[in-house]
């Protein structure tokens, strides 16, 4: 009689660690797979120029005209993707005192008053200081990407908003179609 108990226990017990096996594998891949579906991004069209308002003044920048000016490789670490990856771009503070926010100090006091709205083609927005952009008050780079790893961005469109001294991705514009300075005076 004691076989068939240890017997039994044993199944019992192969059972209970394989449904813990299993359990386990079930919450790794609902885990992956909403952490896929949390950072998907629904289908848009691609962005192919870039809206700078400034003072009311729009500017737009076609893809060609970005990849003109002075380019900027930063390499971040993209935590979504866990990798890091390398952009390339221009530097948006370039793109601001160029089109009429020049960093001097006639126009510090507005600098530090002023922030922006980068949106993209799927009206993704984010919210930054000017100051931020600005390498003669932040150690970050920001750019507008057009190149990744040496190739063009691909399913994030033509352009993309990187931050380089954000731990995470979350302010990345991809699609990005709209850079929009506003100030508080």
């Amino acid at each position: 009689m004691s076989r068939p108990n240890l017997f039994t226990k044993c199944i019992f017990t192969a059972c209970f660690m394989m449904m813990g096996a299993v359990t386990a594998l079930c919450q790794t891949a609902e885990t992956t797979m909403g952490a896929m579906a949390e950072h998907s991004h629904a289908a848009t069209p691609a962005s192919t120029s870039l809206s700078l308002v400034i003072d009311g003044r729009v500017t737009t920048l076609s893809v060609a005209e970005l990849q003109s000016f002075p380019q900027k490789s930063v390499t971040v670490h993209n935590e979504h993707m866990k990798m890091d990856e390398t952009y390339s771009g221009v530097l948006l503070g370039d793109l601001l005192a160029k089109y009429g926010l020049p960093v001097d100090k006639s126009t510090h006091r507005k600098m530090l008053r002023s922030y922006l709205v980068a949106e993209g083609m799927d009206q993704y927005r984010v919210v930054m200081s000017v100051t931020e952009v600005e390498g003669t008050e932040h150690n970050g780079d920001v750019i507008v990407a057009t190149m990744v790893g040496g190739k063009p961005l691909g399913d994030d469109g033509e352009l993309k908003l990187i931050i380089s001294g954000d731990k995470k991705p979350e302010r990345w514009v991809r699609n990005l179609m709209s850079i929009t300075v506003k100030s508080l005076e």
